[in-house]
């Protein structure tokens, strides 16, 4: 098995291209059963995808992994090094160093840590400018070293701006990136490619909608076909960028560069993203501990390996399907914009 390629970030960690994301532990996905959410962990750590992405609001996500990587240490088995991204998301309150500290502090407890890999900071309000006295604090927290990696979740290019102005060094930025919502190529691209800074992105499968069991089916439009967060999220993105028929005549195309590949559609449409400028990795859902835990890793490292090489062909039969969609940017706005009023 050849390994996964890695990309390294400014603080030296090096993460795998395709990470493994833990929303799907948050309770909006059905139920979750913590043992065998851990136990799964196993197979991808065997597939050498280490890299695990979580949050402090992903309900059980951190203490999952805290169990996992408190299992590899006590194994005494020879084990690759685990990489574990968290976010910090705290609720509108004054960002203190003591509230930034003990936040972190509980998440490290939780994962089972003596420092953190990379902290992810997002936060709800431009308005409220407490956001930069909170990265003020995990930048000097990150000199202490607390934290390896300081990253953005969500956070659009003129805030990113802002705070890169003032010194302060940012790793990635996390935010939604697909062939149905390609808002990073606009404007924070080439911000991010001029200041060393990684996109590592989600929704690059559209929840699972961006596969070959959607290809010819009617529409879903109901709570039961939409029957987890990601799906219902990303169907709603599918409506805005220009609905089913378009969508259908995508995954036509994406089937057809499938075929040329001998992958699967989630493969190429995952390869696209991979290829984009700044991007760094992907984030693909692992369904932990739920039914169809770890089915996507052949596709995951498929979609990463080298020998996948998108032809011009391949991006021309894309492009004439995509250049007919709505403009996200000017329905939505820059990077997160969603998340904000």
């Amino acid at each position: 098995m050849s390994p996964v390629p890695k990309v390294r970030l400014t603080g030296g960690l090096e993460v795998c291209r395709v990470l493994n994301g833990m929303w799907q532990v948050s309770g909006a996905h059905g139920e979750v059963d913590r043992a065998k959410a851990v136990e799964a962990m196993q197979s991808y750590v065997d597939a050498g995808l280490t890299t695990f992405d979580m949050a402090d609001i992903y309900g059980p996500a951190e203490e999952i992994f805290g169990h996992f990587n408190s299992q590899v240490k006590s194994s005494g088995n020879d084990v690759p090094a685990l990489q574990s991204l968290t976010k910090y998301v705290p609720r509108p309150e004054p960002m203190n160093r003591k509230v930034v500290e003990k936040a972190l502090r509980r998440s490290m407890t939780r994962m089972q840590v003596d420092s953190l890999d990379c902290v992810q900071f997002h936060w709800w309000d431009y308005k409220d400018k407490r956001y930069l006295d909170a990265l003020g604090h995990l930048s000097d927290l990150q000199q202490e070293g607390l934290i390896r990696e300081l990253a953005l979740t969500n956070f659009d290019t003129q805030r990113l701006e802002e705070i890169t102005s003032r010194g302060i060094r940012i790793s990635s930025n996390q935010v939604q990136y697909s062939l149905i919502d390609q808002r990073p190529a606009a404007k924070m691209e080439k911000f991010c490619l001029a200041n060393n800074i990684q996109l590592l992105t989600y929704g690059t499968l559209a929840g699972g909608l961006l596969s070959e069991r959607y290809l010819g089916k009617t529409e879903p439009t109901s709570r039961a076909e939409l029957y987890t967060a990601s799906l219902s999220k990303y169907k709603n993105m599918i409506n805005s960028w220009g609905g089913w028929s378009l969508f259908q005549d995508l995954l036509v195309a994406l089937e057809t560069a499938a075929r040329r590949h001998d992958c699967s559609v989630a493969s190429v449409a995952t390869r696209y993203v991979l290829d984009r400028p700044a991007v760094g990795g992907v984030i693909v859902g692992c369904r932990l501990g739920v039914a169809g835990a770890g089915q996507h890793i052949s596709d995951s490292l498929r979609s990463c390996s080298p020998d996948l090489k998108l032809t011009v062909e391949d991006l021309a039969v894309i492009t004439a399907v995509t250049q007919r969609s709505r403009d996200l940017s000017a329905l939505i706005g820059d990077c997160g914009d969603e998340y904000r009023s």
